[in-house]
């Protein structure tokens, strides 16, 4: 147990960086859009998720009232960028790669704070916890750097139509989802790293004279 401290810290931030990146993922402001024209979009402002886009209207409602409208992004509309659809799916995958990590740091957690003596069994268990914590990891940090250089760029995204979209914005910045990304980056391979350090303790018999 006195050898797997930095493990145990490991599953603690493990879990802290599979919730924020689940929590990214669900976010929609990865970008946010700055628009000229109100008429559709009345406070001049959208937001850019990986899974759909949205702004405030106060068309068709009552005044002093407003409403948000999100269009969900089709697999058939080739107008959106590949940084979305690809964060789609590494985010998936980053999130699914966390909780298989979680898995292996418990069990092999479980045999350290229960006394199973097999030591070459937790040792493989924190070396695979912390090779899926890195993998997961590397697939949040891919979506998360190439849309905030998409962000810092200010690249246009030629929406269809029915979205009410503009295809370029006035100015664009970063939203809520790249900083929570990036702390899941840093959680996720810090864990990596803690997991991957752990080292079977040498033990030396003594014998009684």
């Amino acid at each position: 147990v006195s050898t797997s401290h930095l493990q145990l810290a490991a599953f603690a931030l493990g879990t802290v960086g599979w919730i924020l990146c689940t929590v990214s993922m669900g976010i929609v402001e990865w970008r946010v859009w700055h628009v000229n024209n109100t008429t559709i979009i009345s406070s001049g402002i959208a937001w850019v998720g990986i899974w759909k886009v949205c702004f405030i209207s106060y068309l068709h409602i009552s005044p002093g009232y407003k409403e948000q409208f999100c269009h969900k992004f089709s697999g058939y509309d080739s107008s959106i960028p590949h940084e979305i659809y690809a964060a789609q799916g590494l985010m998936l995958i980053a999130m699914f790669m966390g909780l298989l990590g979680l898995a292996a740091t418990i069990l092999a957690l479980r045999n350290v704070y229960m006394g199973i003596t097999r030591k070459i069994l937790i040792t493989r268990f924190f070396l695979v916890g912390g090779v899926f914590y890195i993998l997961a990891g590397l697939c949040v940090l891919i979506p998360v750097s190439w849309n905030f250089y998409s962000v810092a760029h200010n690249q246009s995204i030629a929406f269809p139509p029915s979205y009410y979209m503009p295809s370029s914005p006035a100015a664009q910045e970063a939203g809520a989802a790249i900083p929570v990304g990036i702390v899941a980056v840093i959680l996720l391979l810090l864990s990596g790293t803690f997991s991957l350090s752990y080292r079977i303790p040498v033990t030396t018999d003594t014998i009684p004279k």
